[in-house]
């Protein structure tokens, strides 16, 4: 099963986009789900996760505004970026782990959507 990252692009500062995460092919079901971003020359950071019961937890850096949420109907992940800074320019990558149509489970990672900040 592969995950497809998106709904990345270019917005100024203070801006906002939302990023959707979401399977390539039909699954019975997403668990647990990470955003993760690299920005170039840096090392891969945590920015949020979902649990599969709604738990959410986010990186100190972007509490307060950027929002994980899922659709479990159409087992997708969004993360609504608020507040959008510089820093917040990178690749973002989604991780997940579930169950796959054919019940086996599986542990997967996003293409990466590009998410650049700037003036």
């Amino acid at each position: 099963v592969q995950l497809q990252a998106s709904g990345g692009g270019w917005v100024q500062p203070g801006g906002s986009l939302r990023l959707s995460c979401a399977a390539s092919e039909t699954i019975s079901s997403l668990n647990d789900v990470d955003w993760y971003r690299q920005a170039p020359g840096k090392q891969r950071e945590f920015v949020a996760i979902i649990t599969e019961a709604g738990n959410t937890n986010y990186a100190d850096s972007v509490k307060g505004r950027f929002t994980i949420s899922r659709d479990n109907a159409e087992n997708t992940v969004y993360l609504q970026m608020t507040n959008l800074k510089p820093e917040d320019s990178a690749v973002y990558f989604c991780e997940a782990d579930g169950i796959a149509a054919n019940w086996e489970r599986f542990r997967s990672w996003g293409q990466g959507t590009l998410v650049t900040v700037s003036s």
